[in-house]
Formats: structure tokens, sequence, C-alpha cells
């Protein structure tokens, strides 16, 4: 196929983010020397100040992580729990979508340090430059931020943010963030969850956060939750994210021959995998730390061989999802990837949840809030049950692939809600099913399937609607039709996710592509 944008090679590192000013921000990095880690960090925080929108530094994030000298790969869980204050009780008539109730502790900026630590090698003022130059200086208003900034003009709480109705190229100020990475910058990691701005956040939480509730996060580094697909080992997000579907889903796949199938064919077999990994996720998925998770069971070859045995020539309707499965999906994220010169990456994904997720900055701060306590269910029968001390379940995943020896192959992921698992299942075909290039495995039409077209964060019951965007050949919603599926028609780019992808080639150099459906770049030295 023809890709709309080139294919970047490059082979001295790379990086590929959702906004252009990020990816200069962590390719400057590299070029000073800057490990992998180095120019991550720095790409994420600029990020928090020019898309507030998809991801702040009250946020969570999500790694995974490659060491090329030692050929292991690592998660870094960097997600927060619910403080002590959240309990069933407190939230009788639901938890809120906006406010300072509806948000777990944070974990992006633990994440940075943890990362940091174990794996940069610049000061860790100088990855902070870029940002604390946009929040101060200002950075120039384009057509997204405009675009966001419009639909939430009526939202109350985000003044801190910069102007609510900026024109294009205004320069856009928040000199209260810029005090706030000043103080990591200066006091490190505890100036967040134990210093000056911890302080400020507890004093306007009006008692959702105590001082001990911040103190007590911590990012887990734990195993990947790893499968065998093509000869290659996809290493996924563990629970409590959602991972899980998209190990189930890849495992499920490898039992059926997809390159001998039609479009259709191949459509549909991935469309019912899809199904069957969403309601294994929705009966077991939980903070695995508060309950019992069968993946051993659910990865299995006999308990898959059973799973593949219910797919036939037409579509099933989903499972009924269990009893107070409930929380909500979410809506907003941002996804980016960085690799060195040496062969390290990092797949790295970071949310406040909903778009500018609880519209809480804390006076002071600068800092805009998650809402990620909406993730959970108030039903005491859900696996998900919200409780003080737990993690969500999140959506957030990322994914990188290793070849048999240890060695980086693929990095990949991206923003989506409940379809982020289903992009990166048809990313990961693309590639090595059907032997696309980075770009044009981004480029190639997308489906996206769930209970009510354009609701990705909506529970999932019933036949469900797929949804394919309408550059794919006509034939293929006509085939997709007469199996059963309700098929219907998107914009050619409106598929809700926004990908980033690396390949390593066979000399080593890295062969990036970057998602038009957003205003993602991608780039290298």
């Amino acid at each position: 196929m023809m890709a709309t944008r080139g294919l970047v090679v490059a082979a001295n590192g790379a990086a590929a983010t959702s906004q252009p000013l990020a990816t200069a921000a962590a390719l400057a990095v590299l070029g000073r020397g800057g490990t992998f880690a180095d120019a991550a960090i720095a790409a994420s925080a600029v990020l928090c100040v020019i898309e507030p929108w998809n991801s702040h530094l009250g946020g969570d994030a999500f790694l995974i992580v490659h060491d090329a000298k030692r050929r292991e790969t690592l998660a870094y869980n960097a997600s927060g729990a619910a403080p002590q204050s959240a309990t069933l009780a407190s939230y009788p008539n639901g938890v809120p979508i906006h406010g300072p109730r509806s948000a777990t502790v944070p974990g992006l900026v633990d994440a940075w340090f943890e990362l940091h630590a174990r794996h940069g090698a610049l000061p860790f003022l100088e990855l902070l430059v870029p940002a604390l130059d946009y929040a101060f200086s200002g950075y120039p208003a384009g057509p997204r931020a405009i675009k966001k900034f419009a639909e939430f003009v009526h939202v109350p709480g985000l003044e801190a943010l910069g102007t609510k109705t900026p024109a294009l190229g205004e320069m856009i100020r928040q000199p209260e963030l810029a005090w706030s990475l000043e103080e990591l910058a200066t006091h490190g990691r505890e100036a967040f969850y134990s210093g000056a701005i911890a302080k400020k956040i507890v004093a306007a939480s009006d008692g959702h956060f105590t001082m001990a509730d911040l103190a007590a996060h911590k990012t887990r580094i734990l195993a990947p939750l790893s499968v065998g697909y093509r000869g290659l080992t996809v290493h996924c997000q563990p629970p409590p994210s959602q991972g899980m579907i998209l190990a189930q889903e890849l495992a499920l796949a490898e039992g059926f021959d997809l390159v001998a199938m039609t479009e259709a064919q191949r459509t549909h077999i991935l469309v019912e995998c899809k199904k069957r990994a969403f309601a294994d996720r929705f009966a077991y998925l939980a903070d695995p730390e508060w309950r019992d998770i069968p993946l051993t069971k659910l990865l299995s070859e006999p308990y898959l061989a059973k799973r593949r045995a219910e797919i036939g020539a037409t579509a099933t309707a989903m499972l009924p999802r269990p009893a107070g499965a409930g929380g909500d999906e979410g809506q907003d994220t941002t996804y980016f990837l960085v690799a060195d010169s040496h062969g390290n990456a990092v797949s790295f994904i970071q949310s406040v949840f909903h778009n500018f997720g609880s519209a809480w900055i804390p006076g002071g701060t600068g800092i805009l809030f998650n809402n990620r306590l909406t993730g959970f269910s108030l039903d005491p029968a859900s696996p998900n049950v919200l409780a003080p001390g737990k993690r969500p379940a999140h959506t957030l995943n990322a994914w990188i692939a290793t070849h048999p020896d240890g060695s980086l192959a693929l990095v990949g992921g991206t923003p989506g809600a409940n379809i982020q698992v289903q992009t990166n299942l048809q990313l990961l075909v693309n590639t090595l099913d059907l032997g696309l290039d980075p770009q044009e495995a981004i480029e190639r039409p997308r489906w996206q399937h769930s209970s009510d077209g354009g609701n990705t964060g909506q529970s999932e019951t019933g036949l469900g609607v797929l949804e394919i965007e309408d550059r794919a050949d006509a034939s293929l919603f006509t085939a997709l039709t007469e199996r059963g599926h309700d098929t219907r028609p998107i914009g050619p780019w409106a598929h809700g996710s926004a990908a980033q992808l690396l390949k390593v080639l066979p000399s080593g150099a890295y062969a990036v592509g970057s998602d038009p459906r957003c205003d993602g770049h991608a780039g290298g030295i």
C-alpha cells in the first residue's frame, strides 16, 4: 500500500510521539548523549505541558522497558491507588467525573525517577528543561489544542492551563506548572510525594488525599506478560492493565493461518478473538495484589483451543458482562516510544483518563489530576470494586516484541481506551503476518469493535458494532455484513487511536512510523 508519510529510518536513535515538539525534545536529548530513558522523560514532561487533555503530572503511566545489554524486558506499572478516604460508603451517588474526589494517587512522576535511576545518564534537571521552558515561556497553540480547549471551555477549574480559547500560534503559559517542574528538578521525587508539591495537593483536596496516601505510592517493576507470536515474544503489561487482552488475542490468533485468509475472513477471526479476550477481562481483571487472576489458565493451550473452537464462520454475540464488572474505561491518553543507539528502548503510555482528567488543579501547582477513580466499580460483586489502597483496572497498555535471542524486534502502542488492545493486535498482524513496514502498518484502514459505535469506553454486550474506516474496499463491508457483523463505515482516518511503531532492521537500524490520525511525528538521528 502507499503510505501518506515517509518511513523514518535511523541508526543512532529514534523517537515517535503524538506531538512534534515532544519528538524534538527526545531527539535533542539523544543527540547530547542521553539514554533512551533520558529522552523518554524529556518527551513525557513536554507532552504533559503541551497536551494536558491527554496526560499530566497528576496522571499515571505504564512502560515496557528493554535493556539491550542484559537482553531483559521489564514492565513498569506506575498506576496509583485509591486514597484511604475512598470507601464505597463515601460514594453513595457514584464517583463524580470532576473534582479531587475522582482522583487516585498519581504515578507518572514516580515512574520518571524510577526510570532515571535505572537507565538515566544526564542530570534530571537537564531533562526537564524543555518542559520548563514551554511552561514558563509558553508553547504556541496548534489546531488540536484550539479544538480541545474549545470543547471544554465550559468546564471550570482549567484556568491554570492557560487561556481557554487560544488563537493559532498564541503562546500558552503555565507559570504554576513551571514552579512544580522546578521543584522536581531541584528536590527530586520527594517534592511531589512528601515535599512542597505534596503539601499543596493535600491542602487543596478537601480531605480526599493525605500525606500518607502520597508517600505510600510506589512504581511496581515486574516481569511482563509475555506470549509467543509468529516466532517473536510479545511482552505485554500484566494486570491491572488490559495488556492481558492483547496477550490473549495474540495467543488465540496464533492458531489461525491469517495470511491464507481473505481480508474479510481475517477481520472476522480477529474480531471474534477480541470478543473472547474481552469477556475474560471483564470476568477477572482487577488489582492483582487484591485478587488472584488465572492468567496461566487463560493463556494455556487447552483453554485457548476451547476458545478458538467457539469461533465459526459467522459473528457471535459478546458474552454477557458479569454483573458489577463496571467502571469507566476512559477516553484520552498519549503513547510514545524511544530507542537509543545501543538497542535500548521504552514503550511508554501516560494518561489522565478522561479529557482533562478530573479538571482539578491544586492551587499553586499547575498540575492537572486524573479522574481514574471512576475506573472502579461500586458493586461489591465486581473484581474491580473500589477499596482504599487498591488500584483500578486500567486500559493503559504498551508492548515490545523481542527475537528468540532476546534482542529487540518491535516497539509499539497507541492510546484509545478499549480499542488500544484492538489496534495493537492489528499493528502486530499487519507487521508480522502481512509484512508491512511500520508506516504502512499504521496507515492501513483499521477496525474497532464496541457495544455502541463510537463509544469505545462502553461495556461490551450483545453483537456489538464493527466500525471500519471507509478507505477499506467496499467488498469488505459486504462480506462482513454477510457474516452477521453489524458493520458500519467511519471517516477515512476516524479510527480512535494514534499509533507509533518501530521495527529493528537486520542492520540494526530503526524503521519508525507515526500515525497521521493525530499530530504524530517520528524522527531519528
